[in-house]
């Protein structure tokens, strides 16, 4: 890829209302992101909103590259890597739309490495943040890449364990690479950019919102070989983070922990639904074997099929929408934005980049309604990120 095509590649991947799987197909249909560039209104209406056009002519198109670039020169561990590049991490191309780009700061090399998600409760007991740091050392000990969102409480306490055990963590974070969330870890972001990296999909400066933090969560499970839930309430993101990662073919395990724990309901709701239940390292080292084989997982693009129809498509074995890990039945009320959405949805199956398109919503405010809805219990996530109304 030349310097012109990686500028518009990165411009593209930055334009508001373009998500991962609309991204895919104007690179399909146009053959380059220079041409998707130079397309008029009328000819990128049927992929998104037509006023995405005149973003591209416009200074905040231009402002916004530049800044990207600007940042990656600025750092010696910076890059900004892009799914045409050859070291693209393949696991994030099994079973998801992968982003089209990625900013890192560290390492990017430990993306290849096999790894072991951990999530929990970000208001986690003492005994869970324990428990939490104890597993990742040990697993870091043996050699696997500590995967997590460092968020307070488990994802912390997960990084913690593997930096002590002085092992390769990745923290996937839900903000712009610029932005540390929560600012109380900004020491430990610097200890996982020295002894890992820290990656995200979001353009520089943006702030938490929680429409992110389901797309962060996706990446998390991608990036693994399979998740393990510590502590996790009923209503918790981590067990969004455990349903995708079901669905994306990756192992599911969970901690049991006290009946009378309300965020131990989580971990005890996944366990029953098929989760492998974890009580040492040995379960989760049967449960992954694979974790021990210290081998580089193939660049995707190095691979036969790099053909973006195929990697817009989920690569899941999931069936149907009824064995995905529910959280209970719809019992809220719900704002008018977010029975827009739910409107929006229909009874039909649509990727979220298709609402942001016909709702001319903002693609963090989709998301953000759309985990909401399903921790109400009124949708349902689907394979390739799609979801999908429950019938009552």
């Amino acid at each position: 890829m030349d310097t012109q095509e990686r500028l518009a590649w990165i411009e593209l991947a930055l334009t508001p209302f373009v998500g991962a799987e609309t991204f895919l197909r104007i690179i399909k249909y146009f053959g380059s992101a220079q041409n998707a560039l130079s397309a008029s209104a009328a000819e990128i209406s049927p992929f998104c909103q037509r006023q995405v056009s005149k973003y591209w002519h416009s200074d905040v198109a231009k402002q916004a590259t530049e800044a990207a670039i600007e940042w990656e020169q600025a750092h010696t561990d910076a890059r900004l890597l892009l799914l045409a590049d050859n070291d693209f991490p393949a696991m994030l191309t099994k079973g998801l739309t992968p982003p089209p780009l990625l900013f890192v700061r560290g390492d990017s090399q430990c993306l290849h490495q096999p790894a072991l998600s951990i999530v929990g409760s970000r208001h986690a007991t003492p005994q869970a943040m324990r428990i939490t740091r104890d597993f990742a050392a040990a697993l870091a000990h043996k050699g696997v890449t500590i995967i997590s969102g460092m968020a307070s409480g488990a994802d912390t306490a997960a990084h913690q364990g593997a930096l002590q055990a002085m092992g390769t963590t990745v923290a996937v974070w839900g903000t712009g690479i610029d932005r540390v969330y929560p600012a109380r870890n900004k020491n430990l972001a610097t200890q996982i950019a020295a002894h890992g990296c820290i990656i995200s999909e979001f353009p520089l400066a943006t702030r938490p919102s929680p429409g992110n933090f389901p797309r962060r969560n996706r990446l998390i499970a991608a990036l693994s070989q399979g998740t393990l839930v510590v502590e996790a309430a009923t209503e918790s993101g981590s067990l969004i983070t455990a349903r995708l990662a079901g669905e994306m073919g990756r192992e599911v395990m969970a901690i049991p922990g006290s009946i009378d724990n309300p965020l131990s309901k989580g971990c005890h709701a996944l366990i029953k639904q098929g989760a492998k239940l974890v009580e040492n390292l040995e379960d989760i080292l049967q449960e992954c074997p694979r974790l021990l084989q210290k081998k580089d997982l193939q660049s995707y693009s190095n691979r036969p099929h790099l053909q973006t129809d195929d990697i817009s498509k989920s690569s899941t074995n999931t069936d149907s929408s009824e064995d995905s890990l529910s959280v209970h039945s719809p019992n809220c009320i719900l704002n008018p934005m977010e029975q827009q959405v739910l409107d929006g949805l229909g009874y039909g199956i649509m990727h979220p980049d298709m609402l942001v398109t016909a709702l001319g919503m903002a693609a963090t405010d989709v998301y953000a309604h759309l985990v909401t809805l399903e921790l109400g219990g009124w949708i349902t996530t689907l394979p390739g990120g799609c979801y999908q109304r429950i019938k009552s």
